[in-house]
């Protein structure tokens, strides 16, 4: 029997309409004559899906019983029984109820498939197993059901729903996705727009990646090696050389002018990793390629051009871009043909673009020949020449007959090698024409004379000379490598040690007048700043040489020790230049300390004394006038009078004491000295509390409590508190008629208090500006206090370890978000000691 086809709606996120797409195509091709009926929907009480399902057939779901609840799961035998020529199976990764033939949806589609019908069916992206640790990076909420990548990649077709996240919050706003208790808690934590946006980019890319997977197995099952030109691919060559640059962004105007082109960049290295000559250009270039939005690579080989073609075939790439050799032309001539020509050779149907650049064709010059060999090295080279030649000669006068002259002639190169690769060039020359008048006098006839009779002994003269100069400047060269490759590891050593010195925690200044001394070998360092020495490490002796470095304007580096190469008085430079920006930093920090602390002080006095000249004046004001009012001999009051005034009073009192407890309380606030004692408490216990304190009800607020809501950890008096306050301000905003609405959630070991109103709202430029002191909405209410409720609120928020946020109302309006851990959480993560009841406590915060 011939297997079903599966047909997967793939979606970045619930409610992009995966299931309305696939009732949609399960009824298109029903009109057009396929037997189809619906296995499984799930429609979530979605008007617009649910109508998608009228005029399509059925199939009545199986009841399961498990431990008394009646569960209903997809009826797998009645959908085979029925057997339509295609099946419509909703939520692919669905886990079934216990007590069904299998424990997996998709294997319950497996089996539909294994009977020659067709499915279509759904998935989120955040349910493929391989994408399951990422998903919940981004978006914090674990994912329990999952389906093996080897399942949905079996799949004949692969379709993404795809919908753009502003539109998808806005259906989601709209009451399409979730019902209305729920809309705000989405909106805030899985439905945040970053999420969206990450989640429909990780589906994109994964789906990229399987027609990119599809389309090489195409290639390679019908032998196909030649690029296809699906889009532009631009591979750049990279040297380390300084016409990088040039190269990479020739490339880059390339891939652009292509329209969504992709640009690569690739460097071959040797086994060894020693190709780079200029290993700080490199990474200078592959910081270009990030900004230019390529991609950088880097592989082995020892064949340059084979590396660069086959890296190019193996990325599908349609454009090659190398540069102009910075070879001389006589080096080219007599070198043969370079990376370039081979590679256009062997690069077929790419494209391969030769940039010209300011380095290319290099001069020819002789090398110097001053080595890079130690004295030693060079002593050691003439001593091997006058041991070595006696040696050879006594050796080969023991043996000498007229058959050795060849032997005797290679013995002595031999010599002459041995020596240039020990001492370099003037050893190597010394040895070649000592061993070259020894071979004549003692071999060469007429014997025991230094007479050159024959021009071919002049010519082996020569030879000799030229080996010599030839092997010693490859060992010159060598050793000159080798010294800068050490040279170059200790600097960055160095550097490394100095940075990794810093972000362990030690003094940046200290750490790097320390690794000064040890990385030069000096006896001392001091640096002085403004006369003054701050630091130093060691101890110089008298017989020390002293250098001054300048670091900026006010500060001096003494070193004590030996005279510094210049070499390394160019690093010194490096080291001079970061102790220059330490200090500088240093100071910065210094006055931000000094100046933040006067600049927050003055600004509280000043709203203090506002505060004290005018909001307290009133309430004052008015208690003093009604007691002045009651004790006046004058007037005569009746009762009734004399109670109102009385009732003033006693209203204007408690207001003077509400707004001094507020000043005290944001004082302590600011001033970092709140006293915190956090515990393990649910959301009911500050709510109602808050509910009583203001004296209202059901018919002032909505109350959507989450369903198994976990503890949270907070201080309950500084937690209701903010309650009390955020209620209030909800309410003295919400339009007349309307009820304030409270709801509480869990999401990624946070729990959620929201408050929300359907008011006027604030503007998204001016919410940090409601949580400042002393600030009320438009500045235009001088009845309702002093503006200090928000301030209060989010610092007793914070004070216990939480947030709080605006956010805007779904329909307009304000929402107050107040964030707290999970009390479980908080214990795993070691932010309480103990945490057995509720009568455990943290360490008071301040």
């Amino acid at each position: 029997m011939k297997r079903g086809r599966l047909r997967v709606l793939l979606g970045a996120a619930p409610g992009v309409g995966k299931t309305y797409t696939m009732l949609e195509e399960g009824g298109r091709l029903r009109d057009e004559g396929t037997d189809v009926v619906v296995a499984v929907v799930e429609t979530h009480g979605r008007a617009a899906t649910t109508a998608m399902t009228e005029g399509l057939e059925i199939v009545p779901r199986a009841v399961v019983t498990h431990r008394g609840v009646e569960l209903t799961e997809m009826d797998v035998d009645a959908v085979l029984a029925r057997r339509p020529d295609l099946a419509l199976v909703d939520e692919l990764a669905h886990t079934n109820a216990p007590g069904t033939a299998h424990e997996k949806r998709w294997q319950d589609v497996q089996t539909i498939l294994d009977a020659g019908i067709d499915v279509i069916s759904t998935v989120n992206i955040q349910h493929i197993e391989s994408l399951n640790d990422v998903v919940q990076k981004i978006t914090g909420a674990p994912q329990r059901e999952t389906i093996p990548d080897h399942v949905l990649r079996s799949a004949e077709q692969i379709e993404v729903v795809d919908l753009a996240p502003e539109a998808l919050r806005d259906r989601l706003a709209g009451g399409r996705v979730y019902p209305a208790e729920r809309i705000d808690a989405a909106l805030s934590n899985y439905f945040r727009l970053g999420n969206l946006t990450a989640l429909r980019e990780l589906a994109l890319l994964w789906l990229a990646d399987e027609v990119d997977s599809a389309l090489k197995l195409y290639r390679t099952d019908h032998g196909i090696d030649s690029a296809w030109e699906a889009r532009e691919r631009v591979v750049v060559t990279l040297t380390g050389g300084p016409e990088g640059e040039t190269l990479l962004r020739r490339g880059a105007r390339i891939a652009a002018r292509s329209g969504g082109g992709e640009l690569l960049a690739v460097h071959v290295t040797s086994q060894d990793g020693l190709r780079v000559a200029r290993p700080e250009a490199l990474a200078q270039q592959r910081a270009l390629v990030e900004k230019l939005g390529g991609s950088f690579h880097q592989v082995v080989g020892s064949d340059v051009p084979r590396a660069l073609v086959d890296f190019a075939r193996s990325v599908d790439a349609t454009q090659l871009v190398i540069g102009v050799s910075r070879r001389s032309r006589l080096v080219a001539a007599l070198t043969g043909p370079g990376i370039g020509s081979t590679v256009t050779r062997e690069a077929g149907s790419i494209d391969v673009h030769i940039v010209n650049h300011e380095a290319a064709g290099g001069r020819f010059s002789l090398p110097r020949l001053g080595g890079a060999l130690t004295m030693k090295r060079r002593i050691a080279g003439f001593v091997l020449a006058l041991v070595g030649g006696p040696l050879v000669t006594l050796a080969l006068t023991a043996l000498r007959s007229e058959e050795t002259i060849t032997s005797d002639v290679l013995s002595y190169q031999l010599l002459v090698i041995i020596v240039a690769l020990v001492g370099g060039i003037w050893p190597a020359l010394f040895a070649a024409l000592l061993s070259g008048l020894t071979l004549d006098f003692f071999f060469v006839a007429p014997l025991h004379t230094v007479t050159i009779a024959d021009p071919l002994h002049l010519f082996a003269l020569g030879l000799y000379l030229v080996n010599a100069v030839l092997v010693s400047y490859v060992v010159d060269q060598a050793a000159r490598r080798s010294r800068t490759a050490r040279r170059a590891a200790a600097e960055s050593e160095l550097l490394a040690t100095v940075s990794g010195s810093v972000l362990r925690g030690e003094g940046a200044l200290q750490a790097l007048v320390s690794r000064t001394r040890e990385a030069f070998g000096l006896t001392g360092v001091r640096l002085v700043v403004d006369g003054t020495t701050t630091h130093k490490d060691g101890e110089p002796t008298p017989d020390d040489t002293a250098t001054a470095v300048p670091v900026g304007e006010r500060a001096v580096l003494e070193l004590h020790g030996a005279d510094l190469a210049a070499s390394e008085r160019r690093l010194l430079t490096v080291i001079a230049t970061q102790i220059e920006a330490a200090i500088e930093h240093g100071y910065l920090l210094q006055t931000a300390r000094e100046v933040g602390p006067l600049t927050k002080t003055d600004r509280m006095r000043s709203a203090l004394l506002s505060a004290l000249s005018h909001d307290l004046r009133r309430p004052l004001a008015a208690a003093t006038a009604a007691v002045s009012g009651v004790r006046s001999p004058d007037i005569r009051w009746s009762d009734a009078d004399r109670e109102e005034l009385l009732a003033t009073a006693e209203e204007s009192l408690a207001t003077l004491a509400s707004l001094i407890t507020d000043l005290l309380d944001v004082s302590r606030v600011e001033a970092g000295v709140l006293a915190v004692a956090v515990t393990r408490i649910d959301a009911e216990d500050v709510i109602l509390p808050a509910f009583d304190e203001l004296g209202i009800g059901p018919a002032d607020v909505a109350l959507h409590l989450g369903a198994d809501l976990p503890p949270m950890l907070a201080d309950p008096g500084l937690l209701t508190r903010v309650v009390v306050n955020l209620l209030d301000n909800a309410r003295r905003y919400a339009p007349p008629g309307t009820r304030v609405r409270i709801s509480t959630s869990a999401f990624g070991g946070i729990v959620e208090i929201r408050i929300a109103d359907h008011g006027p709202g604030v503007a998204p430029e001016r919410r940090d500006e409601i949580f400042a002191a002393f600030q009320r909405l438009g500045d235009t209410d001088n009845l309702t206090g002093l503006g200090l409720g928000l301030a209060i609120a989010k610092g007793f928020t914070e004070g216990m370890g939480g947030t709080l946020e605006a956010e805007d109302t779904p329909g307009g309006g304000l929402t107050m978000v107040v964030a707290l851990p999970m009390a479980e959480v908080a214990k795993a993560e070691g932010r309480v000691a103990d945490m057995p009841g509720a009568d455990a406590r943290a360490v008071p915060r301040s």
